[in-house]
């Protein structure tokens, strides 16, 4: 039994030590990889040209078209009488939120 204990005991310390070493090479490596990613990213931050900033999207234009002929309609309602002032404006809020 002291021998198999011996064993096990042997068999945990250099496991442990293979586990350690392993953590720190990895640590190092990673440190390693984010320096050159730094250096890198400075590189291609001198190298770049100034980007204009993009257009706004189809979609928000689109979206904004249907709430303003939304309110339009509102004020139609509320011009005719069958909307309240307070009908009108809870309605408003809700479109525009």
């Amino acid at each position: 039994m002291p021998g198999l204990l011996r064993g096990v005991a042997r068999t945990a310390v250099i496991s442990g030590t293979a586990t350690a070493v392993s953590n720190r090479v990895s640590r190092r490596q990673a440190g390693r990889w984010a320096e050159q990613d730094r250096q890198r990213g400075m590189v291609y931050e001198q190298e770049a040209a100034p980007v204009a900033p993009a257009p706004p999207s189809p979609v928000a234009a689109d979206d904004m078209t249907a709430k303003i002929e939304q309110l339009k309609q509102l004020g139609d309602l509320k011009a005719q009488g069958v909307l309240t002032e307070e009908e009108f404006q809870a309605q408003k809020r809700r479109i525009l939120a």
